[in-house]
């Protein structure tokens, strides 16, 4: 997936700067897909260029002008096509599962320690996509927001996600818990090398 893919379902929400699409990556669109401020500012010039998102200055006051972006026929064409075509599998690529691979050669204290702070890493998004759920239901039941709600895409993404890192934390736990026990027992001998 091209990070346009995910600018311009970001886009679906409305006209938005490229500092509030930083932070819409940062509060949703992070729980599948990353990219940096400086990411996203180079491929909003390549859109813009290619005319999938259009932009308009905003002139203000005390701050610097900014500029707003928005999707065009093109943009919307173009994430239509997007979304009829097969996904890739994903692919995993996540070193502290390489240091876990190898903790039995490795340093099993600093692996304990970056799977704790991993498991901090996934309560603390437990916590922030849990609020952004409840903001998105406001009050209501699930059902009922499905039911009613304008785009339904985003909670679902948000759905996966939540799902995603309550396993990150049941796995860090449960690797962190074989961890302290090994270290509570004698090592099996090792044969000839």
């Amino acid at each position: 997936m091209a990070l346009r893919n995910a600018i311009m379902s970001t886009l679906l929400e409305g006209e938005a700067s490229g500092y509030d699409l930083a932070k819409a990556f940062d509060a949703s669109v992070a729980n599948f897909w990353m990219a940096t401020p400086q990411q996203l500012y180079r491929e909003l010039d390549r859109m813009e260029a290619e005319g999938l998102i259009s932009a308009r200055v905003v002139e203000q006051e005390r701050r610097p002008n900014k500029r707003l972006f928005s999707l065009t026929g093109a943009g919307r064409a173009a994430l239509r096509s997007f979304t009829a075509t097969p996904p890739r599998p994903s692919a995993i690529r996540d070193e502290l599962l390489v240091q876990v691979q190898a903790v039995d050669a490795g340093d099993p204290g600093a692996v304990r320690t970056a799977l704790l702070e991993r498991l901090t890493w996934a309560q603390a998004k437990i916590d922030r996509y849990e609020r952004l759920r409840a903001r998105l239901l406001d009050g209501r039941f699930e059902d009922e927001y499905l039911a009613t709600a304008e785009r339904i895409g985003p909670y679902l993404t948000l759905m996966r996600g939540l799902s995603f890192e309550h396993e990150n934390r049941r796995w860090c736990e449960r690797a962190l818990a074989v961890l302290e026990r090994r270290a509570a027992t004698p090592a099996p001998a090792q044969g000839p090398a």
